[in-house]
């Protein structure tokens, strides 16, 4: 609203006018009784209702007998007749529009009502004769055929209206009360007439029958409670063909990308089936409509009253004229068609189309918007774009999903279902809510909301503070002290790892993944950095003391604690700023806002580095699970098996460091009361020794024995029964058939383990 906007605003409402894609006229249109304005289609908001569908009797006008009923009857023709005469059937679920009606109209082509043709029938309580006309409009299969015909209150009757050249009766005041043009229920409201008019109806033997009907009512997106009524309006519209020409190439042709791409189909179908926009509001706040009356209806379109006054004298041919002569339109524009503007206007484009600053930033890079806007907002605005730039205003447009409550519901203050943002930064955290929001929301999806989501993301917020609280206490070596081979190895494999998750960071934001951008990072940072780097490089402790780690090693861990930053940053400013400030002395001024994240992707000799520390990580998580299954505390020392192989070097000092290890040794056969686990083909070993009771091992290991043997011999009394081999599906055999094989398998493990222990 401020100067520079609404001066655009105008003067794109007169170019527009004088370019005659402005008009004014009367229309049907989407009528808020409430706030007494007109709606676009895109304003209304349809619900599914569970109503009624009511049958009425239409009395033919002077029908005493029908000539060869009986042969009109054996044709299909469904007659109607009692005691007051003959009758059509009428299904109508708003019975309070009759006094509307100016006509009724049948199908030519339905045989059940050609008895009806040239006809003219009573409109019930009414008593208003109307003709019976024929239109293909009408479908067959619904309700009896027959349908009511009231021009004023249906876009569609509207239309079968000016086709058969009706009466237009408008019964309905803009408040929804009945108007004086109706000759019943006159200022009633519209809901409290249609409970009335059932009634009367009923009694004066006019309602046929009354069935349950479930059907679409719009609701005005302004007033949520308010069920919209289609109304006769002298209104301004802009038609819309010529800017959906302009505007639908560039996403069809992939100059401008939407992401999820299923937004282009959604696109594509509103545009092909556009219709003009309605862009006049019978509201005070507004941009005002800049058309002047001079004279009953007659009016110029000008940007200034006083040009206005000029075009008056000059149409008018009154010299005399003055500018209290002129009248401005009362009306304001609808909002979007100031909004419709923005990425222009915001530049002053519109009214200074040269000047730097829309040069320089128009056309922008990327809207990210709701897909709930995207006719309101995003088609007019890549309109108006290619009307007044000759360009689309953005590149790239990424629907967000609508975050909805348990139920589905969206968000609304009427419903009470929206949780205050406040109170939930307050306890989360801004990150934390941002986190949580982010995590479960893919592109165009909606988010059921839960406030275990913004839990979940402060937990993360507290994993971040916490490595960062580790790293920053440890003491550093004075001297320059050669990192331990553990802690080359590690150095080595994050590097590599943070080149790894760049790389997939990257291409998950080139498609606008934003969800699974984050997840990359998440896991990188918690299962990677966390809980296995850190881990591999903490220093020792000795006698209660924690060793000093070497410098070269500290500095290479600050070093990926600050790209963990920079992938975290867009994602979790707040912590990230705070953090990153902290982990080196910066120079006043500086923000992580301003930094750049460039890493190159791994090269092979990196990738070979990631796909050994991934073994090394599963063999430590085997001997962790052998401590857990045999209840070993994680201080107890162990030794390592290497059974037909070995593992040496740097990666043998992370698995023994990582596994809190005492040996690694390589042998041909393990020991007999080892526990062993497989990593790939190889297999590998945990001597137990004394830190087992063998005879509890073995009667554990019985146990498990008799209960495989006896699913064993379940599986082979099905496979031996030739009858199930020959009708089972062949899936359901072969089901069978492995589960045959991985029991035979662990059978004879287990008896080899027991063997072993015995010896």
């Amino acid at each position: 609203m401020d100067e520079k906007r609404s001066e655009s605003v105008i003067k794109v409402f007169v170019d527009l006018y004088r370019k005659g894609y402005i008009y004014r006229g009367l229309r049907m249109v989407n009528w808020d009784p409430k706030a007494l304005t007109a709606l676009s289609d895109e304003e209304v908001v349809y619900k599914e209702e569970h109503g009624k569908l009511f049958y009425l009797k239409y009395y033919v006008e002077n029908l005493e007998s029908i000539e060869n009923q009986k042969n009109l009857e054996e044709q299909g023709n469904v007659i109607h007749k009692d005691e007051k005469g003959y009758y059509a059937v009428v299904a109508t679920t708003r019975p309070e529009t009759i006094m509307g009606d100016t006509a009724m109209c049948i199908n030519p082509k339905d045989p059940k009502n050609q008895w009806l043709r040239g006809k003219k029938v009573i409109v019930p309580l009414v008593g208003r004769v109307i003709p019976v006309i024929e239109d293909r409009y009408v479908e067959i299969e619904f309700g009896t055929g027959c349908l009511k015909v009231t021009p004023a209150h249906d876009k569609n009757d509207n239309m079968l209206g000016k086709t058969h050249n009706l009466e237009t009766i408008d019964i309905f005041n803009a408040d929804g009360t009945i108007s004086e043009q109706s000759t019943l229920y006159v200022g009633m409201d519209r809901f409290d007439c249609r409970k009335q008019i059932v009634k009367d109806l009923e009694a004066a033997g006019l309602m046929e029958k009354v069935e349950d009907y479930t059907n679409k009512v719009g609701y005005s997106e302004r007033n949520p409670d308010t069920v919209i009524e289609p109304r006769l309006s002298l209104q301004w519209f802009l038609r819309m063909q010529h800017f959906a020409d302009i505007a639908l190439p560039p996403v069809m042709n992939g100059e401008m990308h939407f992401y999820p791409q299923k937004y282009v189909n959604t696109y594509k179908n509103w545009l092909e089936n556009i219709q003009d926009w309605c862009i006049s509001r019978q509201l005070w706040w507004g941009h005002r409509i800049p058309a002047y009356y001079y004279a009953d209806e007659q009016f110029v379109v000008a940007e200034t009253a006083e040009e206005a006054l000029e075009l008056a004298r000059k149409e008018s041919g009154n010299a005399n004229l003055q500018l209290s002569d002129l009248r401005q339109d009362e009306d304001a524009l609808d909002t979007w068609f100031s909004s419709w503007l923005w990425p222009v206007s915001l530049f002053d484009g519109i009214n200074h189309p040269d000047n730097e600053e829309i040069k320089y930033y128009y056309p922008t890079s990327d809207l990210v918007t709701g897909p709930d806007i995207i006719f309101f907002w995003v088609a007019r605005m890549i309109m108006a774009g290619e009307e007044y730039m000759g360009k689309y205003p953005f590149k790239n447009v990424y629907f967000t999903g609508i975050v909805r409550d348990k139920l589905g519901r969206k968000m609304s203050k009427s419903l009470g279902n929206s949780p205050d943002p406040i109170e939930l930064i307050e306890k989360y955290g801004a990150d934390g809510v941002r986190m949580g929001m982010m995590l479960s929301a893919p592109a165009g999806n909606d988010i059921l909301f839960d406030e275990a989501l913004c839990e979940q993301g402060r937990n993360f917020n507290n994993k971040i503070w916490n490595a960062f609280r580790l790293v920053k206490g440890w003491q550093v070596a004075d001297t320059a002290v050669d990192g331990s081979p553990v802690n080359k190895i590690a150095t080595r494999w994050m590097e590599a790892k943070l080149k790894q998750a760049n790389a997939e960071l990257q291409d998950h934001f080139s498609k606008y993944r934003i969800n699974d951008a984050l997840m990359t990072v998440y896991k990188v940072f918690w299962d990677e950095f966390s809980s296995w780097y850190l881990e591999m490089v903490k220093p020792a402790y000795v006698n209660g003391q924690q060793e000093p780690i070497d410098r070269e090693t500290y500095e290479a861990t600050l070093r990926f604690f600050d790209i963990l930053l920079k992938m975290l940053h867009p994602f979790m400013p707040f912590i990230t700023e705070e953090l990153w400030q902290a982990l080196y002395d910066r120079k006043p001024g500086e923000s992580i806002m301003r930094q750049e994240l460039k890493l190159d992707e791994p090269n092979a000799d990196e990738l070979a580095v990631i796909k050994d520390i991934e073994d090394v990580k599963l063999i430590v998580s085997g001997v962790r699970t052998v401590r857990a299954q045999k209840n070993i505390a994680p201080k107890e020392k162990l030794t390592l098996q290497v059974v037909g192989g070995e593992l040496t070097g740097s990666y043998g000092a992370a698995v023994m460091k990582m596994g809190n290890l005492e040996s690694i040794t390589q042998v041909a056969e393990k020991d007999s009361t080892a526990s062993a686990f497989m990593v790939g083909t190889r297999e590998y070993a945990v001597p137990l020794g004394d830190l087992i009771d063998v005879e509890a091992e073995i009667q554990k290991m019985e146990a498990q024995l008799q209960h495989l043997e006896g699913f064993l011999a379940g599986v082979m009394k099905k496979l031996s029964n030739e009858r199930f081999v020959a009708n089972a599906p062949e899936a359901v055999v072969a089901l069978e058939r492995k589960k045959q094989s991985d029991a035979e398998e662990k059978i004879a493990s287990l008896k080899e383990s027991i063997a072993a222990l015995r010896k």
